[in-house]
């Protein structure tokens, strides 16, 4: 009887996944269990078996929830399933601001995360101050993955975390400004900061977390519509937190934020979804991008629904991208980065 050695480099095959693949070469259909279906993909890639490869793939886009999702995606990568990887992105997208889960935010990789934030089709139902909560809850178990308390208490916990690590550091250095939040810099780039510090209550969370550098924020308002209000309170003035609350003081007692909206258009996308339990999506609704130009408690339709061929409860996610007028054809076709 001859003997045939196999040297196995990839650590994900194992001698059943091996056992499944062979047994395949006789069989049209093989039974995959989600468990299995990582395995068995490394031993069908390894023996370039393409119909048990596109099995594995079907089974990975079937079972996509929020245990398996990250590490769906990262066998995807590895293995070459670009389909399953979008759909694993998209179930994130869907899935990371609505269905949250502390497993989740360990395993969610920082060039990952990076990619979901900086997405306009991040679903978010309330407002951007909503990601800088789920960020700063993700960093918290990315430095602590120890840490395994229920979900409700995890904005608690990551708050007196990094309350503790502000009085190491000097009253001039944000978290993301250290060794240790340096990492995380990049994806706190992609906050539309502009739209958070616009609210005095986000504001002052802002100011007291202190994980966002100063100059991050500056430039960020700079480059927003709030230039114009910005120029007279910010100009040539280093410190961040008094400007910041002076500004916002000035904004909300001259009312200047109402005289903007009055000069501003609206590029609004509107978004309904269902969801099953494992997070599939199940019914999606969109109106696309609409230009708006809005007065004062004025009402605009911008879709009709029939409630009976709607499931509950529904999703509704809304980005705003707030445009001047004269600046309409600079930003025509530019709304990578609305408001959610």
């Amino acid at each position: 009887m001859d003997i045939i050695e196999l040297e196995i480099p990839d650590q994900n095959i194992d001698i059943e996944a091996l056992q499944v693949a062979f047994g395949s070469l006789y069989r049209d259909d093989v039974l995959i269990k989600p468990s299995r279906v990582v395995a068995l993909l490394a031993a069908a890639c390894m023996l370039q078996l393409d119909g048990l490869i596109q099995q594995c793939g079907e089974t990975m886009k079937e079972t996509i929830n929020v245990k398996t999702v990250c590490g769906y995606y990262n066998s995807a990568g590895t293995y070459g399933l670009d389909s399953v990887k979008k759909k694993c992105l998209e179930w994130l997208l869907n899935n990371l601001m609505t269905h949250q889960s502390v497993e989740l935010f360990k395993e969610l990789s920082i060039n990952l995360m990076k990619q979901l934030i900086s997405s306009s089709n991040l679903f978010v139902m309330q407002v951007e101050m909503d990601v800088y909560t789920a960020l700063k809850k993700w960093m918290f178990l990315q430095l602590v993955p120890s840490w395994n308390g229920p979900l409700k208490q995890l904005l608690t916990e990551a708050d007196a975390w990094f309350s503790k690590r502000r009085k190491d550091f000097e009253d001039d250095i944000a978290f993301l400004e250290s060794e240790q939040g340096r990492a995380f810099l990049t994806v706190f780039k992609h906050l539309r900061l502009q739209y958070i510090i616009s609210d005095l209550a986000s504001a002052s969370i802002i100011e007291r977390d202190s994980l966002v550098p100063s100059g991050l924020v500056q430039r960020k308002l700079e480059k927003s519509s709030y230039a114009v209000v910005l120029s007279s309170s910010f100009h040539n003035t280093p410190n961040y937190k008094c400007t910041l609350q002076e500004w916002l003081s000035s904004v909300y007692k001259q009312q200047w934020f109402a005289m903007l909206r009055a000069e501003q258009d609206n590029d609004i996308g509107l978004r309904l979804a269902s969801f099953d339990n494992s997070g599939k999506l199940i019914c999606s609704r969109t109106t696309g991008y609409q230009i708006l130009t809005l007065e004062k408690d004025q009402e605009q339709v911008v879709m009709n629904l029939d409630s009976r061929l709607l499931i509950f409860p529904l999703y509704i996610c809304c980005n705003f991208l707030y445009t001047s007028p004269e600046k309409r054809t600079e930003s025509d076709g530019l709304l990578d980065n609305p408001e959610n």
